[in-house]
């Protein structure tokens, strides 16, 4: 049963991959299923390609390619003289989507924003009681305990105000975890007893409606007829075939099964580049590939170890076998491209010997034992994430370190990896706003110790600098503070920074107006098919 359902779903994609030209079909080779469809609750962006990218709009939107902030559901802004304060004048006649158990009775208006916020700062909220989640965003960021207030003013006005100045708040708010609800949906939900379809069935105001979902198969969108900006949609239909192996992800590309897909292996990208029909684009990556040190287990808590772990890493090997040429060695733990980045730090040189060392300085004359996670899925800051750890595993052996590699489904091991069930885990991140907080507070700060802040480090003095800056205006000075954090960090190693990769992205020409995302997302608004 099971082979025959994948042959008829393989046989839909082909069917669907020849008639696109002439039915405006776009098929999407993505790389692993999402977690869910209600974008707050993940930080992983095939979560966020698959509902904020598609479905869903928020206040403010990144103009597509780029980091510019540019008016979406809000059509404009003002901030109050002491930058605590943000009014937002709504869009007027912004339609939500319908299925087949909803239909909204009115416009997108500020009791959405409302729900949408409301839901995220009140743990007591009617809907999160009857819906229990997590929104690990929107906390790392801190914005649960900065947000003092969201305020209604008029159903076409809405206010916030800060309890402190976040330099970066209008930024954060154009990002995929503040993506705009429906209250009129959630109600309905709400009163039928089924809350947890706002995960399962979303209802947004963006470029495309979802149609339907099989995991590890395909999911199907359909071009939004009543989009508040018209000219974003032009395409009937929109596929996203998923498909975990990269190298069948290059043939049907080249096949032109799916017309755009994503990370391909750096082993592929000769024959890709090749193809007289395709298209690679290559832009430095806003990225980083790290592995994070669990601070909380008892051996990686002393610092002679990490600094042993981070010493015995072979970086220039990684860079060799597994990006093949398409990356950098990383000295930091935010990329080069990133304004504040403090060039004069420098990646611990590799010396097994004095990492031996410092492991018998630590009471582990004979080594330890330990957990080391491998992500089961290519990002664009790993392109194999299995090679990677192996090559780790060699090299932690030298030193008297056994590690053993451990990997789960996508979903699941970013669920436990929150949790921190792991000791080491090779993880990664791009960044998603253009500015450094994304970095130092999301990925390093006490404020996302229970989210993706993996190495569940929180020490003050790193933590105070960062508070610092997000509350200073004045980039010169934010700057210094970020640079000095950059040096704590680096000496206090919760992590050890593997690579920055260049992003490759290949499209088959007869796709018009892609554009590559900064932020490593994939977004098909604005995008035809010849």
């Amino acid at each position: 049963m099971k082979k025959t359902r994948k042959l008829l779903i393989a046989a839909g994609l082909l069917a669907s991959a020849a008639a696109s030209q002439a039915a405006g079909t776009l098929i999407y080779c993505s790389e692993s299923s999402p977690s869910g469809f209600d974008p707050a609750q993940y930080l992983s962006g095939a979560d966020f390609d698959a509902s904020a990218e598609t479905v869903f709009n928020r206040l403010v939107e990144f103009e597509r390619g780029s980091t510019k902030v540019i008016p979406g559901l809000a059509e404009s802004w003002t901030i109050s003289p002491d930058n605590k304060v943000y009014t937002f004048k709504l869009r007027r006649g912004v339609k939500f989507h319908s299925n087949e158990s909803f239909t909204p009775a009115r416009d997108f208006n500020a009791d959405d924003v409302l729900f949408t916020f409301q839901r995220m700062l009140d743990k007591n909220h009617p809907f999160r009681k009857a819906y229990p989640t997590e929104f690990p965003y929107f906390t790392d960021m801190g914005l649960d305990g900065n947000i003092s207030k969201v305020e209604k003013l008029d159903p076409q006005t809405v206010r916030f105000t800060l309890k402190n100045v976040d330099a970066a708040f209008i930024q954060n708010l154009a990002m995929s975890f503040a993506s705009i609800q429906s209250a009129e949906y959630a109600g309905q939900l709400l009163k039928s007893g089924k809350p947890s379809d706002l995960n399962q069935k979303p209802i947004g105001t963006g470029p495309f409606v979802f149609k339907r979902y099989q995991k590890d198969a395909q999911i199907r969108y359909a071009g939004n007829k009543q989009y508040w900006k018209p000219a974003d949609v032009k395409l009937d239909n929109l596929v996203f075939a998923i498909v975990t192996d990269p190298s069948v992800r290059a043939q049907k590309l080249k096949k032109g099964e799916c017309q755009v897909t994503v990370y391909p292996r750096p082993a592929d990208l000769p024959s890709i580049k090749a193809d007289p029909k395709i298209n690679v684009i290559s832009k430095p990556g806003f990225n980083l590939g790290y592995v994070a040190y669990n601070v909380k287990k008892p051996q990686l808590a002393k610092l002679e170890v990490r600094q042993a772990l981070d010493m015995a890493i072979n970086k220039d090997a990684i860079l060799s076998a597994v990006y093949q040429g398409a990356g950098q060695k990383a000295d930091n733990a935010l990329p080069p491209t990133q304004w504040s980045y403090n060039k004069a730090i420098k990646s611990s040189a590799y010396d097994p010997a004095k990492a031996k060392a410092l492991l018998a300085k630590a009471g582990y004359p004979s080594g330890f034992e330990m957990t080391l996670w491998a992500m089961p899925v290519q990002r664009p800051y790993n392109p194999n994430a299995k090679l990677m750890a192996e090559m780790m595993q060699a090299d932690y052996a030298k030193i008297g370190v056994k590690a053993k590699i451990v990997t789960y489904e996508w979903g699941e091991y970013m669920k436990r990896a929150m949790k921190g069930e792991h000791d080491a885990i090779l993880i990664g991140w791009t960044g998603d706003n253009g500015d450094p907080d994304n970095w130092m507070n999301n990925l390093y700060g006490c404020d996302s110790v229970s989210g993706s802040n993996y190495s569940k480090w929180c020490y003050k003095p790193f933590d105070d600098l960062v508070q610092k800056a997000k509350v200073t205006t004045n980039v010169a000075e934010r700057s210094k503070l970020y640079a000095k954090a950059q040096e704590i960090l680096k000496s206090q190693v919760p992590i050890t920074p593997i690579a920055h990769s260049t992003i490759n992205q290949p499209v088959r020409k007869n796709v018009e107006s892609f554009k590559v995302s900064p932020f490593g997302l994939n977004a098909f608004y604005g995008v035809g098919v010849k």
